[in-house]
């Protein structure tokens, strides 16, 4: 196995990592016992400035006169390579090209049983993939993949000895693509907007997998009154006919077998989920004071016996809103959260990061509409914190916005429903990309409709229509399952006013904008409120204290008047400075506290 110079691990203060092994460097959640080979490195790179490349075939032939490295962004590349500005204003077209020499354990033979395997952990926003000259498609059957937040792979035919590879990225500032913060035609880099951050962005491999398999990815569901565990199997199947899956399950320590079951299928050529259940006596559940664990252990067999595997870590946790209270596991709990954004930190800043915010006393964090690497989730399932995810918003609203907006909103849930870290999904954030939600029927339609799959497909989360400003209300009833709102002021006294506007109700004037519309909400308690933004101290021209000791008095005054009120939870703006957003309370390269470690707990009984 080899290992990127951003995956290793690392040791330092988060001594609970020490004997951590991540036998699977790659950024995925889910384990296969097999070699793969990564293709990350040095890379031939060339800029197309005009669009010409597909008219001159340059994945035929061209002449490539710079390199880069994999991964890596396109601004990156183009600092590197024009020794200038990394920025780039209305759309940019780049094209990576590298051979490879196929091992001979990596050979396939045409009567095989395997097939072998490339995955992009990250590339897009559209790319295109050549194999010797030949244009490959995914196994969803798109020439052209769209996103650049989740993998995808294809299925290889035959390889030669020496291979060559070619890659055409193509992204612009167009506004109906989801981007989260980084900038685009509506909203300009600076401020909260960040630089463009496209590309290349994760790691590439090559595998050996086998025809008829497991897919790399496991939704995780438990009951844990009965002691359930509903799991979802993705199969990808060449020779269609009768299977088993068979589901070993294990302490995540442990070979000691805890739980074991079996089940027939007639599986039809493609790709199908099929969802499992298993009883589970006596599970430990995973909580953030005790974040236990269990090993899953998948099997597809056929008549010769098992023919593939994967493994995956799982916990059993139930996380629920009951009135205006939140529950995990049937115990009140109260979300001392902050809000982060990854940007482009390496895997051990993340850790840094997430150990750290765990000091400050945080049992949640908000990954504030980014793309991020898939193992943060593995890292806070085994530290004990909870994840609120957001998919990167587009920055207008559009029958297009939307349509990309559903299919990332898909590919992300898909792939991290495995992990009990992740409690909470927003759809949208503050009104970005559906800026028309509080007129336009078509907006408010859309949110509602995915708001109700995610309810019923993946019903392990919470799920936020627009955080902070402009819930739908439907026929009197919102259409989120928590009732946020983002509260910005320097001032302690209209902090004190805001919050008492919330608790009680009066819901036109507490935000920037109101706070639900649609058909009138009469707030009564039948949902929790979140105060899911505030704080921002350090934001230039925003008021309020400068300096850490100054910003951390402001944070516990603030966080007293939070603990007198019926509020179920907060999240502080922010982590880590960012760009111009400096407001951060860790160090974004040491992962030291800039202020004092317990400050953002709640502390209540």
């Amino acid at each position: 196995m080899q290992n990127h110079t951003n995956y290793g691990s690392s040791k330092s203060r988060e001594a609970s990592f020490d004997t951590e092994a991540f036998r699977d460097d790659l950024p995925r959640a889910v384990l296969r016992p097999n070699e793969y080979i990564l293709l990350d490195g040095e890379w031939k790179f060339a800029v197309d400035a005009e669009d010409r490349g597909l008219v001159e075939s340059w994945y035929v032939q061209h002449d490539f006169t710079r390199t880069a490295n994999w991964p890596g962004s396109v601004e990156q590349h183009l600092a590197v390579s024009q020794n200038a500005s990394a920025s780039w204003q209305d759309k940019i077209v780049v094209w990576y090209e590298r051979n490879f020499e196929l091992p001979a354990q990596a050979a396939v033979t045409v009567d095989s049983d395997t097939i072998l395997q490339l995955t992009f952990g990250a590339c897009g926003y559209a790319t295109m993939v050549w194999l010797n000259g030949h244009l490959l498609s995914t196994i969803e059957g798109d020439q052209v993949h769209t996103g650049e937040y989740t993998s995808f792979s294809y299925e290889l035919e035959m390889l030669k000895p020496v291979n060559r590879l070619t890659v055409r990225v193509a992204s612009s500032m167009d506004a109906d693509i989801p981007r989260g913060k980084q900038e685009s035609h509506v909203y300009k880099r600076g401020g909260i907007w960040y630089q463009t951050f496209t590309g290349a962005v994760r790691s590439v491999w090559l595998e050996k997998v086998e025809r008829n398999r497991l897919r790399s990815r496991v939704g995780v569901v438990s009951i844990i009154e009965d002691n359930l565990v509903r799991f979802t199997l993705t199969t990808r199947i060449h020779d269609p006919g009768k299977y088993k899956i068979k589901l070993f399950i294990f302490p995540v320590e442990s070979e000691e077998l805890v739980a074991e079951d079996e089940f027939e299928l007639v599986l039809e050529a493609g790709q199908k989920s099929q969802r499992l259940v298993v009883d589970l006596p006596d599970a430990l559940l995973w909580s953030v004071e005790s974040p236990n664990l269990y090993r899953l252990v998948a099997q597809l067999i056929d008549e010769e016996g098992a023919i593939s595997e994967i493994e995956t870590k799982f916990g059993l946790r139930k996380f629920e809103a009951r009135g205006n209270k939140l529950y995990l596991n049937n115990k009140p709990i109260y979300l001392d959260g902050i809000l982060y954004q990854p940007g482009n930190s390496t895997y051990h800043q993340i850790k840094k990061h997430l150990l750290a915010m765990k000091e400050l006393g945080c049992n949640l964090v908000r990954i504030h509409i980014a793309g991020v690497d898939p193992r943060i989730y593995k890292l806070a399932d085994k530290i004990g914190i909870l994840l609120w995810v957001e998919v990167p918003s587009p920055h207008q609203s559009t029958f297009q916005s939307r349509e990309n907006h559903r299919a990332e909103l898909r590919r992300m849930v898909a792939l991290i429903g495995t992990h009990p870290s992740v409690v909470i999904w927003s759809l949208y954030n503050e009104d970005w990309g559906v800026q028309d939600i509080a007129h336009n029927v078509e907006t408010q339609q859309y949110i509602i409709e995915m708001y109700h799959f995610m309810q019923i497909a993946y019903p392990q989360f919470l799920v936020v229509d627009n955080d902070g400003w402009q819930h739908i209300s439907l026929e009197g009833r919102l259409k989120s399952d928590l009732l946020t709102a983002h509260l910005y002021t320097p001032n302690l006294e209209d902090w004190k006013r805001m919050l008492d506007d919330l608790t009680e109700g009066k819901f036109e004037k507490v935000a920037a904008f109101p706070l639900v519309v649609g058909d009138p909400f009469f707030y009564r308690k039948q949902v929790p409120l979140i105060v899911s933004e505030w704080g921002g101290f350090g934001f230039k021209d925003y008021g309020g204290p400068q300096d850490d000791a100054s910003r951390a008095n402001q944070i516990a005054l603030y966080k007293a008047e939070l603990r007198k009120r019926d509020i179920s939870g907060d999240v502080y703006t922010q982590a880590t400075n960012i760009e111009d957003e400096k407001n951060g309370l860790i160090d974004p390269e040491t992962g030291e506290l800039n202020v004092p470690a317990g400050l953002l707990a709640s502390r209540r009984e």
